[in-house]
């Protein structure tokens, strides 16, 4: 059995489960999801200082640079400050894309905690500790854990929660946000092809076809239905809340 169904148990609805896969790349995934850690976190004079390495070590593993360019684009044209400010709108202020894995499929129930705790056990399993400063399912945390830590277990991890993924992907396409070039690159690196909308991406996550979503505003990202008898009537679907941010992830990587 392996680590991450023991800890996790079978995928439930919102998530799939991830079979064994042999990564064709792995150098390039993980120089991918390295550099995506660093690109989606809180932008810092760190982080813009290593925008050249990362644009060069992208490139040097044939990864897509012109994906990011635009973010990196974004980092850059305006005072730190400004983008800063825009950053905290968009992923902690915001629902439409925060960058919270399981919040798309628990919500703020308990069942999200129970997922939580499997993070946190599946990180100090591999010599891992977080602060108190970092919830383990934040995006930038994950992606570090599988460039750096244990490529196998993480790429595991990515692969349940690949619906998550999806849907930040769309959220971030529908509001034109650069930092889409980075969740494709994410994607890329995990086996078949990205599901072309939220309809595809339900039917990966087990719910067949489309269910009811009257009621909710047209910007909220809340997609998976809730199912477990423990989360609220007025849950009808799971969201994300917003991210806490990886200090590694920030710079010190």
């Amino acid at each position: 059995m392996s680590r991450l169904a023991r800890l996790f148990g079978l995928a439930k609805k919102g998530t799939v489960e991830s079979e064994p896969w042999e990564d064709r790349d792995p150098a390039r995934s993980a120089v991918i999801r390295q550099a995506a850690a660093m690109l989606l976190g809180y932008p810092d004079r760190e982080l813009i200082e290593r925008l050249p390495a990362i644009r060069e070590a992208l490139a040097e593993v044939g990864a897509d640079v012109a994906a990011v360019e635009p973010l990196m684009k974004w980092l850059t044209d305006r005072p730190l400050a400004d983008v800063q400010g825009d950053y905290v709108q968009e992923f902690d202020l915001s629902r439409r894309h925060p960058l919270h894995l399981t919040y798309w499929t628990d919500g703020d129930t308990r069942r999200r905690g129970e997922a939580l705790l499997a993070f946190k056990q599946m990180y100090r399993e591999n010599g891992r500790e977080l602060d108190d400063s970092e919830l383990p399912d934040h995006l930038p945390v994950v992606l570090e854990f599988a460039a750096l830590v244990n490529p196998e277990d993480g790429a595991q991890l990515l692969q349940r929660y690949r619906p998550s993924l999806e849907l930040l992907r769309l959220a971030l396409k529908d509001d034109s946000l650069p930092q889409l070039g980075a969740l494709e690159l994410v994607c890329s690196t995990l086996p078949g092809p990205s599901p072309e909308d939220r309809d595809a991406v339900m039917r990966m996550a087990g719910y067949g076809p489309p269910t009811e979503t009257v009621g909710l505003q047209p910007f909220d990202p809340r997609l998976l239905p809730v199912v477990d008898g423990d989360q609220s009537a007025g849950l009808e679907a799971a969201s994300l809340t917003s991210p806490s941010n990886l200090t590694s992830a920030r710079g010190s990587a």
